[in-house]
């Protein structure tokens, strides 16, 4: 019969396998850390947004492919959510780190970024600022492929949980790119 290993084992194991051991009370307020910083930002990004929806963009050319607003924000709520649960997962496993860390805080970054160019610069820059966040996005499309990769490894439901996020950033680019070169 095979020996039942005791804490100390179990806690070698894990330190081998670079996954700490953390208390459940600890994970779940990491899980609520990581939500909270993505809504946090989600509400931050929707200020230029709202600020400018019945303004310029309103009467701006828009693609013929362009979704009803309410899309918008429920794609975002849940890509948001998925990018909290994925690096939650790998924070979870010791993986939140170094260059990893530094990936994730700029995929937030330039998440935020965006629409503060292309809705809010843009009554000041005109056109030139949604070039500028054509640009934005596209680093964001990179940073999230580089995540995909990074976080996949670590947690195969991480790396899952950053495509759905990046496809939408692929087809917010699109709909960039009609902007950009119809206004």
């Amino acid at each position: 019969m095979p020996a039942i290993p005791d804490d100390r084992s179990r806690s070698g194991l894990a330190a081998h396998l670079r996954v700490p051991v953390r208390s459940k009370q600890r994970q779940v307020v990491a899980l609520a850390g990581f939500l909270a910083l993505s809504y946090a930002l989600c509400m931050l990004a929707s200020v230029p947004i709202i600020l400018n929806r019945g303004g310029w963009f309103a009467d701006s050319v828009q693609a013929p492919w362009m979704p009803a607003g309410w899309m918008f924000r429920t794609a975002w709520l849940s890509l948001y959510g998925g990018i909290a649960v994925a690096a939650w997962l790998v924070w979870r496993r010791g993986a939140l780190a170094g260059r990893l860390a530094w990936m994730y805080a700029a995929q937030l970054l330039l998440n935020l970024a965006w629409p503060f160019t292309f809705f809010g610069m843009y009554p000041m820059l005109g056109v030139a600022a949604l070039w500028i966040a054509l640009a934005v996005i596209g680093a964001l499309a990179v940073v999230l492929v580089l995540l995909v990769l990074r976080f996949g490894p670590v947690s195969t439901a991480a790396g899952l949980l950053v495509l759905p996020y990046f496809s939408w950033v692929v087809f917010s680019a699109s709909l960039n790119v009609y902007s950009a070169i119809h206004n």
